[in-house]
């Protein structure tokens, strides 16, 4: 650990959005000076190949899990912030509820910390009236968390906490991924994109940009205490995909809208039966695979999600369009099994 910086704890640091957070901790100011921040990771494997890439980055490990509220509370000793990434395709709703709150708890306990950061997602229940057709779980399980922590106080001072909340969305990087990329090509060829997104949109967020206002909002204490920032990179429908992919790359492109059922045909039906939350067994009732993502599809193809580009752009006006993020990260359509921790490892899209 650097001397005389801030230390932010990660919570989530090896996963897909942890890595685009400490990344954008670590860089350089805007004049060149060095990053007033230095980097702690909870990890429950400090062994784990992408704990150890983060090693080489100057990042500091620590072992535990957020089910182990004291080893949580030790890694938190002494740190100035925090940035807390629940995973909720393992743990679920209902247990990312409850440590959510617990670990903003125990994070009032340090009189180091200054600055927690909840990432979050949006209120989709509360923001389709309740209909339980947009029930995506791995949404509502964080949400539940950012209106918990609006009762509480944030305070900006040098012996208190303040606590911002990041309200993300689907990472453009999964273009990547069959979630939202390719998935045939054509003799000639044509490559297909197919959803069940209709006319709606999906709210895309380059990691890079989430990784930009992770920290914005560390650098603005003041500025985002006690705000909920709803950020995204592009409004992405996909006619607009396909447009903007052969515009970059020259290749031809269509879509092909599905339904839901047929979306998912892609995955093994094992697979599709099991409970979204990976800790959870096969037939315990929870909700599977097919039914998180049936909801998670309605959510975009109905618009239930939206997003105030004017605000996002005056805040990072170098942030991606689609077509910019296409061109800075040479896409192709061609897919990859590495971005998400969860995908890496076989458990999930």
């Amino acid at each position: 650990m650097s001397a005389g910086k801030k230390i932010i704890l990660v919570i989530g640091a090896t996963g897909a959005q942890g890595l685009a957070v400490i990344d954008a901790l670590l860089k350089p100011t805007e004049d060149g000076a060095p990053s007033p921040y230095a980097v702690r990771a909870l990890t429950r494997d400090p062994t784990n190949r992408r704990a150890q890439e983060l090693v080489l980055k100057g990042v500091e490990l620590v072992q535990g899990k957020l089910e182990d509220l004291d080893s949580v509370l030790e890694a938190m000793r002494g740190a100035y912030g925090a940035f807390v990434n629940t995973d909720s395709f393992t743990i679920g709703e209902m247990k990312e509820v409850y440590y959510g709150i617990r670990i903003f708890e125990a994070a009032k306990q340090v009189k180091t910390l200054k600055h927690y950061v909840w990432s979050g997602l949006d209120n989709v229940l509360k923001k389709s009236n309740y209909n339980p057709a947009y029930y995506a779980e791995h949404y509502t399980g964080k949400c539940r968390v950012s209106d918990w922590m609006r009762s509480q106080e944030s305070v900006v001072s040098d012996d208190n906490m303040s606590w911002s909340i990041l309200t993300t969305g689907p990472y453009m990087d999964m273009l990547n991924l069959n979630v939202f990329g390719p998935v045939q090509v054509k003799d000639d060829g044509t490559c297909i994109f197919s959803s069940p997104v209709g006319a709606g949109h999906v709210p895309m967020i380059a990691l890079s940009d989430l990784g930009y206002f992770a920290r914005y909002i560390f650098d603005n204490r003041e500025a985002t205490s006690a705000q909920e920032l709803e950020i995204a990179s592009d409004w992405v429908g996909w006619d607009y995909l396909v447009d903007t992919f052969t515009k970059v790359t020259g290749k031809k492109a269509e879509y092909v809208s599905q339904t839901s059922e047929e979306w998912l045909a892609r995955y093994d039906e094992k697979y599709l039966k099991s409970p979204i939350a990976g800790e959870r067994p096969v037939g315990d009732g929870s909700t599977t695979v097919a039914e998180n993502f049936v909801r998670w599809w309605s959510l975009y193809r109905d618009d239930i999600i939206k997003r105030d580009f004017d605000w996002i752009r005056r805040v990072n006006p170098k942030g991606h369009t689609l077509e910019s993020w296409m061109r800075a990260t040479g896409y192709s359509g061609n897919l990859v099994n590495d971005l998400l921790k969860d995908h890496e490892e076989r458990k999930s899209l």
